[in-house]
């Protein structure tokens, strides 16, 4: 059985954080993310998701940072 325990800082960012979350997985190639089975999935496709919204979000906090 697993728990998934992870809190969410600010909860109402999940419906955008979803959102990138289909996005990201529409660019890698994985069309149906949002119905298919994640345990049907390899690790790799599924780490690509979380690896690349990861990096998007890094990207957009050092552009807010940075003023531009």
């Amino acid at each position: 059985m697993s728990r998934n325990t992870n809190q969410k800082v600010v909860p109402e960012a999940k419906a955008a954080l979803d959102s990138m979350k289909l996005e990201i997985a529409g660019e890698l190639g994985l069309s149906n993310y949002q119905s298919v089975d994640k345990g049907n999935l390899t690790a790799r496709q599924n780490g690509y998701v979380g690896g690349y919204m990861t990096k998007r979000l890094v990207e957009m906090a050092e552009r807010q940072m940075s003023g531009k």
